[in-house]
């Protein structure tokens, strides 16, 4: 969808509309879905949710049976303020990983908020 990339409105995208034009999904709803998570929760993260540019291929996350709001890209200076989401990071990676993320570096975190119990998650990626 690059060809797309800065042509699209966002109140196109919300309403489901561009989705629907150019036959497009904007984010990825990502594996690991929680089983809990229905079909209608992943399709609107997928057709009238805008995407987030990652170093590889981008996955939302969910919270409460839920999508998860995604705030932005961190590293570890600001996870700082987001005690849970390092947390979340550190049950997947080792502390010494989680502490060399850098908010513009090659390896960097996402930033998600749960949008029913405020918890915050995240996932690292890098180049």
């Amino acid at each position: 969808m690059e060809e797309l990339d800065r042509c699209l409105c966002p109140w196109c995208i919300a309403d489901g509309s561009a989705a629907e034009e150019f036959a497009a999904e904007f984010t990825d709803v990502g594996w690991g879905v929680p089983p809990e998570v229905p079909e209608a929760v992943l399709q609107e993260v997928s057709t009238r949710t805008p995407g987030f540019s990652g170093w590889q291929q981008e996955h939302w996350l969910y919270h409460c049976g839920d999508a998860a709001a995604f705030l932005r890209r961190v590293g570890w200076t600001e996870l700082q303020s987001y005690p849970d989401a390092v947390e979340s990071l550190q049950n997947d990676h080792d502390s010494d990983s989680v502490r060399a993320l850098d908010l513009d570096g090659e390896a960097t975190a996402y930033l998600f908020r749960c949008r029913h119990c405020d918890r915050h998650i995240a996932y690292a990626d890098s180049a």
